[in-house]
């Protein structure tokens, strides 16, 4: 029986010490120091429980799925599928085929972007994204949009890190032929109102697709309350492993959209002059999938509901707005993102002080953040940045590790500020 920490003894109160007993990764040093790990934004650790599962497909039921009588194999396929309704039901799908396995939030959007554009995008429609957008979400429909002469449309941000909702109505014009926008900055940390723009696009018969890869492992993501057409998110970034991600889009949608790739497990019937293809969702899964990866994002999502997400999310936002605080006492910190509604992501600069510099000082004192432009490199153009220094939190820290974050980024200040 896989091991999983009692929380609910702790219903009140998130037990950090029991949490992080369960990242074995959090007990190591680095440089001689205790490693304070920042980073959860651009990948999560990852619990016992979910190594355990890896190793254990690994020594009992591995085989390929799909394809076989024996035994290993019909296993195998069984925990697969098993883990494709543990998915619908985390995140509330009509229906278990609206569930694509892919490698992760980047080859999900380029699954939609590509079979969308085939099907649905001409010569002078336009698709509508946001300034705020990971490279994830902006170069696919770049590249769509170009292969389709259509335009490429970009709702603005105010200097918060808020969407400029301004001119929302027009820009949502009757050319315009989807909305492709994030739920969370993965930069800025704001929380953009995916309720409303749905409703607004849809009132339009505009689809929207949302890139969830920073909200799904923060806070309880319900597709059919959101009425999404599609949401995208990835596994390594809510305690999965790495090569694991998820599409998820309306049955009807995903019917009508042509396959993305070709090969085995998404044909039905394969003839020299003709191919006819699967049903949903293999349609849409070709080759072998990464079944250890699988199950081990079914393990990261039943301790993600052991632990509760409205727990998580009440105790991250303690976390943001303990740092928030404190980094606001070092003079000369510039922040980036200062939205109403924000999730466990500080981005921010030393005046005249090179972000890398920053991150540099922090890892010789064993704290990991990640520093450069966070594959948004047109939102640091319109921030005037090359990069941001950026901490992101997760359950597994504490207010001690951020106290000894401060006390590295006035060690760091120190050192490189001329001011």
């Amino acid at each position: 029986m896989q091991r999983i920490s009692f929380f609910f003894s702790y219903l009140c109160k998130m037990n950090t010490n029991l949490i992080r007993n369960d990242f074995p990764i959090l007990s190591q040093t680095i440089n001689g120091k205790p490693l304070i790990y920042l980073d959860s934004a651009a990948t999560t650790q990852k619990p016992q429980v979910v190594i355990d599962r890896i190793a254990n497909y690994y020594k009992t039921i591995n085989s390929n799925v799909h394809r076989g009588v024996h035994r290993l194999s019909q296993e195998a396929t069984g925990a697969m599928e098993l883990a494709r309704e543990t998915v619908q039901k985390f995140i509330n799908a009509k229906e278990k085929h609206e569930i694509i396995f892919t490698k992760g939030t980047t080859e999900s959007i380029n699954l939609v972007a590509q079979t969308f554009a085939q099907e649905f995008l001409k010569e002078g429609d336009s698709i509508v994204i946001s300034a705020m957008e990971h490279h994830a979400n902006i170069v696919p429909w770049q590249q769509v949009c170009k292969q389709k002469k259509a335009n490429l449309l970009v709702i603005p941000i105010l200097e918060n890190g808020e969407l400029d909702l301004s001119n929302i109505d027009e820009l949502l014009s009757k050319n315009v032929k989807l909305l492709a926008i994030t739920h969370i900055s993965n930069v800025l940390g704001t929380v953009n109102p995916i309720e409303m723009l749905i409703e607004k696009s849809h009132k339009k018969n505009i689809p929207v697709l949302i890139d969830a890869a920073q909200s799904v492992p923060h806070e309880t993501v319900d597709v059919q309350k959101l009425d999404c057409d599609f949401l995208a998110f990835s596994g390594h970034k809510m305690y999965a492993p790495m090569g694991i991600g998820i599409l998820y889009g309306k049955g009807d949608w995903l019917d009508r959209l042509p396959p993305y790739q070709f090969g085995g497990e998404m044909i039905s019937e394969v003839r020299f002059e003709e191919t006819t293809f699967n049903e949903l969702p293999f349609k849409f899964e070709t080759g072998t999938p990464n079944v250890d990866a699988i199950l081990g994002l079914e393990t990261a999502i039943q301790y993600l509901q052991n632990i509760g997400l409205a727990q998580v999310s009440a105790y991250e936002n303690e976390l943001l707005n303990y740092a928030t605080q404190k980094l606001s006492e070092i003079d000369n910190i510039i922040f980036h993102g200062t939205a109403k509604q924000k999730s466990a992501v500080l981005s921010f600069n030393i005046q005249n002080v090179h972000n890398s510099d920053v991150g540099t000082i922090l890892d010789q004192l064993g704290i990991a953040v990640r520093t450069g432009h966070h594959c948004a490199q047109p939102l640091m153009n319109i921030l005037g940045v090359p990069g941001t220094v950026r901490a992101s939190f997760a359950f597994y820290n504490t207010k001690e590790e951020i106290d000894t974050f401060i006390e590295g980024m006035k060690i760091a200040k120190k050192m490189l500020s001329t001011a």
